[in-house]
């Protein structure tokens, strides 16, 4: 189900046209209906969440007017006999806050909730970035943050009623969160002012100024993917990892030397550099490093914590989004994913082919693809299980 609303989304926007011509470059908003994310996440998982998960500011909190509520307004401390203290939520509070115009935030909720973590990973492999969701609810027209901007791009979905959203444009070319100087606030009257309702999908760059509240004191819920940027910084930092292969990188600086000397060391340098940025593949081994050394979304695989079972009907999965496969330099597979690096046999190969849709596979099936032993599946899947790249559980 949640590959449907990945599609729905992913295709909404506009597919490969949205790559090359709206991504980073303008808002976008598409229309849709109520239907269109039923079953996504509901307000009953959203309860469901709050009662069974102790979640402490920041990660849950209520927010008004461009300030987080201090936490006593809406939970009270609990003393362990263990001397811990924890705040627990007080149902009738949180509903006084909530109806008296605070937004409720709660971070990250892709890693509490399977359908949304399903929707922030396949948006992962679709737009080759990190991506962590975030969801609001709001009964008001009180604005939770004020008129701000993000440091990310963000997707947002609108799951049930409606929400207003004012957007105003950037002030500031491509904002950072570790910049040299901050965008302005703006001046004008916003370029749209649109409302989104349930099954809406909207697109927005960073550095895109705009404000949101509840539309017309309807009730509203909604996620917001947060996409991690890459930028020319992140493409400066990594070359300076890979040039560290030169001495001349890993040198010291002849702070001390004569002219000369420092003229040559600064030749020396601006050579490897400049001979990288003439490399007619840079930015495609940058992109491939960027997705080999993706952040996981780590799960364990209980109960099997010594072994994995060779059992044909057993069910494996890959956590990773943006893994690479590769042939080695020897002529076997190569598997890079959430930063580490396996090389197995050419017979590997079919297996690996076939985890890499990140879909659940039988062991057996597994087997049969690379024309080899359920036993020899289970010792590749063992090491994959091992570096947290892969899951077992379940049966078919």
């Amino acid at each position: 189900m949640a590959t449907d609303f990945f599609f729905s989304v992913a295709e909404r926007l506009g597919g490969e046209h949205f790559l090359a011509q709206t991504l980073g470059r303008s808002f976008k908003v598409v229309r849709g209906d109520a239907a269109s994310f039923a079953g996504l996440m509901s307000w009953d998982d959203l309860n469901g969440i709050l009662t069974h998960h102790r979640l402490e500011a920041p990660r849950f909190r209520l927010a008004a007017n461009g300030e987080q509520l201090p936490v006593h307004t809406y939970s009270r401390p609990i003393v362990t006999r263990r001397s811990t203290v924890w705040h627990q939520l007080q149902p009738t509070d949180l509903h006084k806050r909530l109806a008296e115009g605070a937004t409720l935030v709660l971070d990250a909720v892709d890693e509490l909730h399977p359908g949304v973590g399903a929707l922030a990973g396949q948006l992962e492999e679709w737009l080759r970035t990190g991506v962590q969701t975030n969801l609001y609810a709001s009964w008001t027209g009180t604005e939770g943050f004020g008129v701000h901007w993000d440091d990310h791009d963000v997707v947002v979905v609108q799951l049930d009623g409606a929400k207003r959203w004012r957007i105003y444009g950037p002030t500031r070319a491509a904002p950072m969160h570790r910049d040299v100087d901050v965008p302005q606030p703006p001046e004008e009257e916003p370029i749209a002012d649109l409302v989104l309702t349930a099954g809406d999908v909207l697109y927005l760059p960073r550095g895109w100024w705009h404000a949101v509240a509840a539309s017309e004191g309807q009730h509203s819920l909604h996620v917001t993917c947060g996409l991690q940027s890459t930028t020319g910084a992140d493409l400066i930092s990594w070359l300076s990892e890979i040039l560290r292969a030169d001495e001349a990188v890993r040198a010291d600086v002849p702070r001390f030397g004569t002219p000369d000397e420092q003229h040559a060391f600064l030749g020396s340098i601006g050579k490897l550099i400049a001979a990288e940025l003439e490399s007619d593949d840079l930015l495609a081994r940058f992109t491939e490093a960027r997705d080999a050394n993706e952040r996981a979304r780590l799960a364990p695989s209980l109960p099997h914590v010594a072994a994995v079972p060779v059992d044909p009907d057993l069910l494996v999965h890959l956590v990773t989004t943006r893994h690479v496969l590769s042939t080695a330099p020897d002529g076997g597979t190569r598997l890079t994913a959430g930063g580490e690096e396996w090389t197995f046999s050419s017979r590997a190969q079919p297996m690996l082919a076939l985890l890499a849709d990140r879909s659940r596979h039988r062991l057996g099936d597994l087997a049969q693809a690379a024309e080899i032993s359920i036993a020899q599946a289970a010792s590749v899947v063992a090491e994959l299980v091992d570096g947290q790249a892969a899951v077992i559980g379940g049966s078919a």
